[in-house]
Parts: structure tokens; sequence; C-alpha cells
């Protein structure tokens, strides 16, 4: 079959770039024999370095045209290209050309321009690694993933619910996941939540498969001491340091990791430095950023955090390699992709005891109530000074790797396009009366 995928290839976007990554390389990596599907990958605009490895004939990539500046095209770019300069300009041009945001989700336009180029390029079923309107406004048969419902679990968090954000995900959650021949989720926890929400648009439990997370493959994890050494003077990392890749959003909860260190120096006279790292441009992000940066001045920190900006992937690997620990108490899952990165490294894991998170670390983590500053402080405090229990969490973030490698992922996600091609092949797209051809 002749199966197309529209990737997400952002690299601002974080965890989503990563797992698109993971897939097209996964897919890449199938021996011969093993399938003969053909897969025509639709980035948006230019080509991008990612898929320079592409190669026929198995694959062919085929830029799609920039959308046209009507309102359900812009929604679709918004999702595209994430938070930044470009978004808040988005906005402004939104707010322009285009009437108040979309209210109602059962108010779908559909696209034939859209059907009429995937279908003039034989794809005969489509995957999405990240959950956009195309996915039904196209009206081909597809199988779209689902990363979170944050904007219906966490409202009170302004990225999953401001400015049309809300209802914007909305349109796209509840149309995607009722008209999908299948969805992904990243865990059992994640498939519950897609059943507890959608299930009474149609959704039904065998149409919601799970695909955990691996590590970024682009991560590499034997890293030498040259290349130790050149990371270290680039950014000028101390020698021992805590770690946390992030973008500011509020739900990455930088505030109350700063504050807890605060709470660690004053109380405690005990000074353990922090290497951060991720974006902080957009409108909420640089909110966030200038909150931290001036709560650090006003605590006394400057000198024990490190703030690196956006790092390119090349460096990750030392900089996780070299950390004393990984921290990251967010508010956010189900599950999280620096987590199995950290366990590849050896590196000891704090992070979130909340639903979702606590299934995905089990016992080889550290876990923290991310609402209280003293819990992250005595959190970090135990994965700093106690040098068993971090020998303790790499063992156990080993085993917990082990238990799904990169051969069980690429046999999940062989068997799941099966399963979808199979059920595309005789499907006919659950649009009923409001469908316009």
């Amino acid at each position: 079959m002749r199966i197309g995928i529209v990737p997400a290839l952002d690299s601002s976007s974080g965890g989503i770039y990563q797992y698109t990554l993971t897939m097209l390389q996964t897919l890449d990596q199938w021996h011969a024999g093993e399938s003969d599907d053909e897969f025509v990958v639709f980035p948006w605009g230019a080509q991008h370095d990612a898929l320079s490895h592409l190669t026929p004939p198995m694959w062919t990539v085929q830029p799609l045209p920039s959308p046209p500046l009507a309102r359900g095209r812009l929604d679709m770019l918004r999702r595209l290209v994430g938070e930044g300069p470009h978004r808040d300009a988005w906005r402004r041009l939104r707010g322009r050309v285009t009437p108040p945001a979309r209210k109602d989700p059962e108010d779908v336009t559909f696209r034939p321009e859209m059907n009429r180029l995937f279908r003039d390029s034989d794809v005969k079923f489509l995957v999405y690694p990240m959950p956009h309107s195309l996915c039904f406004e196209a009206a081909v048969p597809y199988l779209m993933a689902i990363h979170d419902i944050q904007h219906r679990l966490q409202p009170e968090f302004p990225e999953v619910s401001s400015n049309g954000e809300r209802e914007s995900r909305e349109y796209c959650l509840r149309n995607g996941s009722r008209y999908a021949t299948l969805l992904l989720a990243d865990s059992e926890v994640g498939r519950e939540d897609i059943l507890n929400f959608y299930g009474c648009y149609g959704v039904t439990p065998d149409r919601v498969k799970v695909l955990p997370f691996l590590p970024a493959s682009y991560l590499a994890v034997d890293v030498g001491e040259a290349e130790r050494c050149r990371v270290r003077s680039v950014y000028g990392l101390p020698a021992h340091y805590i770690f946390y890749p992030a973008q500011f959003w509020p739900h990455k909860n930088h505030i109350r990791v700063v504050q807890a260190l605060g709470l660690l120096r004053h109380e405690q006279n005990l000074r353990i430095p922090i290497v951060l790292c991720g974006s902080h441009s957009g409108e909420i992000r640089k909110r966030v950023y200038q909150q931290t940066m001036s709560l650090i001045a006003r605590l006394g920190l400057r000198a024990d955090v490190h703030y690196l900006g956006y790092v390119p992937e090349r460096d990750m690997s030392a900089i996780y390699a070299q950390a004393t620990a990984l921290v990251m108490p967010t508010f956010f899952g189900p599950t999280n992709i620096p987590v199995p990165e950290a366990w590849s490294f050896g590196c000891p894991v704090l992070t979130s005891s909340i639903r979702g998170i606590r299934e995905q670390a089990e016992d080889a983590a550290v876990l923290v109530d991310p609402r209280s500053i003293e819990s992250i402080a005595e959190g970090i405090r135990r994965i700093w000074v106690d040098e068993q229990l971090r020998a303790s969490l790499v063992e156990r973030g080993y085993r917990r790797l082990a238990s799904y490698t990169p051969k069980d992922y690429r046999r999940r996600l062989r068997d799941i396009l099966a399963e979808a091609k199979m059920r595309a092949a005789s499907e006919t797209l659950r649009f009923g009366a409001h469908r316009r051809a």
C-alpha cells in the first residue's frame, strides 16, 4: 500500500518532533521483505534536513503547498509552527483576516482540494504523528497520534486554554478521534483518557492502540571524553549539576524548581547547580522565563542556574551523560520522553507523582508532588546527596528501558499499521451526512 505521512518537523515542538523522527527512522529501518509498502512524506513547504536520508523506491517526499490565509488553514498553520514570535504574528494576522475563533467543534469544514491532492498521489492511507484538523478535513483514512488531552484535564494552564487554544484543540481532537481509522496513545493511561473523553463520539477501545515513547533517535549514549570536554567548554557547564530540558511553559514548573533550590540554599546551606535548556519565545513562555529569571536573581541563585537556551541535537547527549540527575516535576503527561532518555544515559530521574507518570516511572525515579516546593526540594536533596540512591535509580532505569526496546517499538508499529491498512481497505469514513465533497 502507498501510505502518506504528514510529519511534525518543527524542532521547537519538542517531544512531537522527536516522536516524528523516531517513527520515520523506524519505518526506514524495516528489513527488505518485511514490508512492501511505499511511503510518501508530505512536509509543509521546503525540504527538511530530517528527510534527507529517505530515498526511493521506498520513500517519496512531496512538499505540500503553503495554505492560503483562511480560517481553517491558519488553524492548521498554527499547529504546525508551534510557539514563538512567528506564532504571535500568526495570532495578530488571524485577528485581522478571520472571524473570532471557532466555538462549535461540530462545525467541520472539509477540504476537497487536499483530498484530491492525496488521491492524486495514490495515497490510500495517512499517518499523522500529531493531531491537527487536516486529518479529518482531507477525508482520507488515517492513523492519528494523540499525545495529551490536557485542555480537558487541566484547563487552568493557559498554554492549553487561552487565545482560543482550548476551542481549537477540542475541534481537532474531537473530530480527529471520531473519524480516525485508528488512534495512537503513548500509554494505557493515555488510552484511558481518549476513551473517557471521546468514547461518547464513537471511539471504541479496539480503535485506540498504545505505542509508548522511545528516547529521541538522535541521542548517542556512548559519549566519549573528548565530546564531553567539548560540550563542557562550549556551554561552561559546572562539574556537577542537575538537568532540566524543557521549554518555559507554565506546566513545566520552572518556578517551583527554582523556589526549591532557593529553599535548599537558604535553609540547608546546600548549593545545587542546575542546567536549563529550551525555548522561551512566544507570549506565554516569555512571561514564564522572565518570572523565572527574576526569581533567580531575588533568591541569589544566579551563579547556580545555567540557562543554555536552545541546544542543538548534537550536544544533548553529552549534557545528559554528565548530569547528576534529570529533574522534571512537570504537571503534564501522561508520559514524557526525557524520562527514558535519562535512563538510557544512566542518569537518575526525579519526576512527578501524578497519574500516568507514576506508571511510566514505577520504581525507577524519585517521585515528588509537583505542587509542593518542599516535596520538590526534598526530592532534589535526596538524589543529590545519596550516591547509593542514585546507583539504585540507574539500575532500575536500565531495567525499565529493557522492558520496552526499539525492537518492541518496531513490532508494535508494524502490527498497528497492518491493522490500520486492513481497516482502511474496506472502510467508509464516518463523516455521515455532514461530509461535503
